[in-house]
């Protein structure tokens, strides 16, 4: 396992998500996802339930699993994709 591709590997990213802003439900075969709150409040979205996201809260949402993000205000978060180490 080179540590150092893994590294590389990792995508990082930071959404607004408003209360007008549909984000469709999609999935990330080989990458679990990681949300996590840095402003405002929102939801994280699964096919059966939501999780609420307020400041300082995470999301996780393992490979393969339909997910998005909803807010009936304004929700800020950052975003960590981190891929499946198969061996």
């Amino acid at each position: 396992m080179n540590l150092e591709n893994i590294k590389e590997s990792i995508v990082t990213k930071v959404y607004h998500i408003p209360s007008d802003k549909k984000v469709p439900l999609h999935q990330h075969p080989k990458h679990d996802e990681i949300f996590y709150c840095i402003k405002g409040e929102g939801f994280g979205v699964l096919e059966d339930k939501e999780v609420e996201l307020t400041i300082g809260k995470a999301f996780i949402v393992p490979a393969g699993e339909m997910h998005s993000l909803r807010s009936d205000s304004n929700l800020y978060v950052s975003s960590f994709l981190i891929p499946i180490i198969e061996e």
